[in-house]
């Protein structure tokens, strides 16, 4: 039976060096603040943002809510984001996106702060990210695979470490944050010939590709590390993710599962984020 790489376990051990760094902050007159920026009220949306606001909070920071109705129009939008951006007790900005078709995204990509912008939306932050420029913050899924791996001192360099997927979001910066481990890396994505072989040459194979359950036990080789980045709906209307986890836990050394991995980091991560750019002033 593989070990099982829950993420509350990674978020336990994340919290009190995470809540020393706040105290510290605070004795020097400073409460780090993450600034979250919601257009509408998609269920997703509210349940991610209860989540990091729990955790933000349970840690010692501040939360400061920006909700607008879903059919704010586009230069009233970009007026308010520009207050949020300029707000000094504001350290970090998460804004959830896929925003409404009539906003302009790419304006908002544009004009965050990047120094404020703790889920990498800007493409100063992931030019920084593919540069190694640790002054940018990479997306927090991606860090939080980093941030799980380390947790359960599973070693990078030199491992070979298959990436199945290629998105901005996770893939390509996962892939950056895995060079900078020292890892072999090999990136592979859903139009990958022969897909089963490559993955099965892994020592460490991750699954980003958003695709419900297309990682089998075929595509896993012996005692092999799985992480499993998907978060998909199967046909029975089960979270699941990209990993067949019923036939590939047998086979693998170690498995995140979904729910309960990678996931639950990644508001942790945005906490670590927002304190470093607190930290950062």
């Amino acid at each position: 039976m593989a070990n099982l790489l829950k993420g509350m376990e990674v978020v336990n051990g994340m919290k009190d060096r995470l809540s020393a760094r706040a105290e510290e902050l605070k004795k020097k007159g400073v409460t780090p603040c993450l600034g979250i920026v919601r257009i509408g009220e998609r269920p997703d949306d509210l349940s991610y943002e209860r989540g990091a606001v729990k955790r933000c909070e349970g840690i010692g920071l501040a939360c400061k809510l920006y909700s607008f109705p879903a059919d704010i129009d586009n230069e009233s939008f970009l007026n308010e984001f520009k207050k949020i951006n300029a707000d000094a007790s504001v350290h970090g900005i998460l804004v959830f996106r896929p925003m409404p078709k009539h906003i302009d995204e790419e304006r908002v990509k544009n004009s965050i702060d990047p120094k404020k912008d703790v889920d990498c939306m800007s493409d100063v932050n992931m030019a920084k990210v593919f540069a190694g420029d640790e002054t940018g913050y990479a997306p927090c899924t991606p860090r939080a695979v980093i941030e799980m791996l380390h947790y359960f001192n599973i070693a990078l360099k030199g491992k070979r470490v298959t990436l199945v997927g290629r998105s901005l979001v996770v893939g390509k910066p996962l892939a950056m944050l895995l060079l900078k481990e020292h890892a072999t890396l090999t990136i592979c994505h859903t139009r990958t010939l022969d897909l089963e072989a490559e993955c099965k040459k892994a020592e460490i194979l991750i699954a980003a590709a958003g695709a419900a359950k297309m990682i089998k036990a075929s595509h896993v080789g012996e005692g092999a590390t799985v992480i499993d980045v998907g978060i998909n709906v199967d046909d029975e209307g089960n979270l699941c993710g990209d990993v067949d986890f019923e036939g590939v836990e047998p086979i693998a050394g170690s498995i995140s599962p979904v729910p309960g991995g990678v996931g639950s980091v990644t508001t942790s991560v945005l906490a670590l984020h927002t304190l470093e750019a607190a930290e950062a002033l």
